[in-house]
């Protein structure tokens, strides 16, 4: 089973982008974004290192909130 987690986009660099993830910064590839079509405050979901998906803001942060929930963190 695979799991990705939603990131905001921070940063677009050269090599990708950097992401917050709950608190966390990382560096993560947009190769697999069609034409790396996201920007700065843009949400993805993230898997091994690559953004794999842009999702609604919305949606982003109701998983954030399910993943808090199940490390028992308040939103």
């Amino acid at each position: 089973m695979c799991l990705g987690i939603p990131a905001k986009i921070i940063e677009i660099t050269r090599e990708g982008a950097h992401v917050d993830i709950g608190g966390t910064k990382m560096e993560i590839s947009l190769a697999l974004i069609e034409g790396g079509r996201v920007e700065t405050g843009d949400y993805v979901i993230v898997h091994a290192g690559f953004a794999i998906e842009k999702v609604d803001e919305g949606k982003a942060l109701e998983a954030i909130s399910l993943f808090n929930g199940f490390a028992g963190k308040k939103r």
